[in-house]
C-alpha cells in the first residue's frame, strides 16, 4: 500500500544506523517493550519540523546517537495500530557520537550484520531498508 504523504494521517521519520564493524557493515535495530517488537528508530513529526529534522531528532531520542543523514532510503506506508494510514521516511545515517541508554521507548539496541538484523526484526518492511544499506 503506498500512502500520498498529503493523505497520511500519520507523518513520521527514521533511519537506518549504519557503521563499520569487526565483521563488517552493521546495523542498528532496537526493541521496543511496549511493543515487544525489534525495528529500527523512528518516530513522529512534531508541527513545523521537516521530515530530515524528524527523523535526525528520533533518532537521537530512541537510540542516544548524534547522527549525519545519508542516502534517502524511500518511504514506507502502512496502516498504524489504529488504523490510521502513515508514511514513513527513511535515510541511511552514520553516527557521529553519542552513546545508548536504555530509555522510555528503547531499552535494548544491538548492532549487528545485516543478515542477523533481517533475521531479529519484526516487520518486512524494515528487512526490505535493511537490504539497501547492505553492500
Amino acid at each position: 500500500m503506498t500512502v500520498d504523504p498529503a493523505d497520511a494521517e500519520v507523518l513520521a521519520a527514521g533511519g537506518v544506523l549504519v557503521r563499520d564493524g569487526a565483521a563488517g557493515r552493521e546495523v542498528a535495530v532496537i526493541h521496543r517493550p511496549k511493543y515487544d517488537d525489534w525495528t529500527l528508530p523512528k518516530g513522529k513529526l512534531v508541527p513545523g519540523e521537516g521530515f530530515e529534522q524528524a527523523a535526525l531528532r528520533e533518532v537521537e531520542e530512541e537510540t542516544g546517537m548524534r547522527c549525519t543523514l545519508g542516502e534517502y532510503l524511500g518511504d514506507r506506508s502502512y496502516h498504524d495500530r489504529r488504523g490510521r494510514p502513515k508514511l514513513v521516511r527513511y535515510w541511511a545515517m552514520s553516527v557521529d557520537g553519542g552513546e545508548f541508554a536504555p530509555n522510555r521507548e528503547v531499552d535494548e539496541l544491538r548492532w549487528l550484520g545485516p543478515d542477523e538484523a533481517a533475521e531479529l526484526l519484526s516487520y518486512d518492511l524494515d528487512r526490505e531498508l535493511i537490504e539497501r544499506v547492505s553492500p
